[in-house]
């Protein structure tokens, strides 16, 4: 009789410590996975250093920073009806040198590889290569999607078509060599637009909002949110004047940032957050 009680009362001890270890995996189980569907990204605002000009007619779709200047993609959506591709003074925004696309191109996002200029166009699946020194137009690619920001990162140029995705492409022969789908958390980020690759890292126009998201381009997570909202030109009364266009001075550690027809190119210092802006 006594060993039947023992056993019965070891095998409720066994079957407790059985529930209470079971619990706990299941509770860390529960805990990791919704660690992992939350954001985990850090938050900017910012402040302005430096306010420039900038053409009201220039419907900014791309910008690099290279050398001491601004190259800018404009699409037709500018009140000319045409797209452009420029170099222009930061400082005055005078136009040093400009082509104009055939009238059935809407210019796209652009990047500088070497002495050459990438530029996307938005629906016609084409790429125009240009002399960087000339403007003068040495080829051009095809793309299956459509194409909307462009930058590079030493090694790839890194495309956006609008969707929560990133495309790498070869800088010689064009061809597709991996893409990513951008995240926060579980949640994809989509309508990526205008790219800048800085520092590591894939800053990202994040189109019809004023935010950037900071993308990191091995996994696609994104690593931080920048909050634009209060810029003097976001209240344009032009709908589509949004912001859109992110160029960055590796040399100086300048920011620049604008939109669509916008009258000012901003300079921008990223002021850390502990949470979004209210």
């Amino acid at each position: 009789m006594k060993f039947a009680m023992k056993k019965s009362l070891v095998t409720a001890i066994l079957l407790i410590v059985v529930i209470v270890v079971l619990s706990a995996s299941i509770l860390v189980i529960f805990n990791s996975n919704n660690a992992s569907a939350k954001p985990t990204s850090t938050y900017y605002t910012y402040t302005i250093v430096n306010t420039y000009p900038h053409d009201t007619n220039s419907f900014t779709e791309g910008l690099v920073y290279s050398d001491g200047f601004l190259y800018e993609s404009s699409g037709s959506g500018n009140l000319n009806g045409i797209s452009t591709l420029r170099r222009v003074d930061l400082t005055t925004d005078n136009v040093l040198q400009e082509i104009t696309l055939p009238t059935q191109y809407f210019g796209e996002g652009i990047a500088i590889v070497n002495n050459t200029i990438i530029q996307l166009t938005w629906q016609s699946n084409i790429g125009f290569i240009y002399n960087k020194t000339t403007f003068a137009l040495l080829g051009n690619f095809t793309y299956p999607t459509q194409g909307w920001g462009l930058t590079y990162n030493g090694k790839n140029l890194i495309m956006s078509d609008g969707t929560d995705h990133l495309y790498f492409l070869n800088p010689t022969t064009f061809q597709q060599t991996g893409q990513i789908q951008v995240h926060d958390g579980k949640t994809p980020v989509k309508n990526i637009n205008s790219l800048d690759y800085i520092n590591g890292e894939v800053y990202a126009n994040i189109w019809l909002t004023n935010t950037i998201a900071i993308i990191n381009p091995e996994t696609g997570q994104v690593k931080a949110w920048i909050d634009l909202s209060g810029l003097p030109d976001e209240n344009n009364s032009n709908i589509n004047a949004v912001l859109n266009g992110i160029a960055y001075d590796q040399q100086n550690n300048r920011l620049f940032v604008t939109g669509k027809d916008w009258p000012s190119l901003y300079q921008i210092k990223l002021i850390p957050q502990t949470s979004p802006t209210p």
